[in-house]
């Protein structure tokens, strides 16, 4: 990208001084740490423009897509996880508990492929890459653009929501609380909305700092697939044409991302039940 058969040894010598090359690992790697810690990765080997300016301008999309993806996942596993668990070995269950095996074991480039094919290539009803229509930028249409990729993204991690919800509903339906409600006369969806629900919550919030790291994962290559003009697309780029820089800002950014979603997780405990709040008070 830099160097070519043309170049003299001393211009060569000149561009691997400017880039660093000519200095010990662990002094790269401690001069580089130092400009993340003021916020530059870098400059891209590609394209010569500055790696942070290329993450700014795509980590929006990224994190409008995860969290699209993510909140999809949520609010379709509640109901069904708890209806699920509820209608134990019931012919509801039973279709439930089958789509979610169905749904973990399809990889999900092959959906998305297939999403695309179907709905872009066939029907003609949903756009098949990017994130908006040439000289049409309206939300609406941004969703039309979001939807098979949100779909794709959120699929997986919705059949791993259902069967850990669906497992937590079966165990509470055994508890002492339950049983008590049931024999005043709550069923159906008043039990399953006050007494399980807010008993189920915890173990909810938990997978979801858990599974992070599938959506973090899984947005690199849906992107890919639908040409989402986020920060996977750029990682993807960057790999093909071993674009370094970007390719550690991607990774460290990614730890970020995990870092971040996890303790949103930990203060979402506290909100969650306050018990935990006056316990971590009490042990200060």
């Amino acid at each position: 990208m830099y160097l070519n058969e043309q170049m003299s040894d001393e211009e060569k010598e000149a561009i691997r001084e400017n880039l660093g090359l000519n200095k010990s690992m662990p002094e790269q790697y401690w001069g580089w740490a130092k400009e993340v810690l003021k916020g530059d990765f870098g400059i891209s080997l590609a394209n010569h423009t500055s790696v942070s300016e290329q993450i700014i301008k795509r980590l929006p999309a990224t994190l409008q897509l995860m969290g699209a993806a993510l909140v999809l996942s949520v609010l379709l596993a509640i109901p069904l996880g708890l209806w699920s668990g509820y209608r134990k070995n019931t012919w509801i269950d039973n279709i439930i508990s089958g789509l979610s095996y169905i749904g973990m074991s399809i990889p999900s480039f092959w959906l998305g492929m297939v999403l695309i094919i179907v709905f872009a290539a066939k029907l003609h009803i949903l756009p098949s890459s990017g994130m908006h229509s040439v000289g049409n930028e309206s939300f609406l249409d941004t969703v039309k653009h979001m939807i098979m990729p949100c779909i794709t993204l959120s699929l997986s991690n919705l059949a791993v929501f259902i069967r850990y919800i669906r497992s937590n509903t079966i165990g509470q339906l055994g508890e002492e609380y339950v049983l008590a409600a049931k024999a005043k006369g709550t069923t159906g969806g008043k039990l399953l909305k006050r007494h399980i629900l807010k008993n189920t919550l915890l173990p909810i919030i938990t997978l979801l700092g858990m599974n992070l790291a599938s959506i973090v994962c899984g947005s690199f290559i849906i992107e890919s697939v639908f040409g989402w003009p986020g920060i996977g697309t750029l990682a993807m780029t960057a790999i093909g044409v071993r674009d370094y820089p970007v390719i550690m800002a991607y990774v460290m950014l990614s730890g970020i991302i995990l870092v971040v979603g996890n303790f949103i997780a930990d203060i979402l405990y506290a909100f969650a039940d306050p018990r935990i709040k006056r316990e971590d008070m009490a042990n200060d």
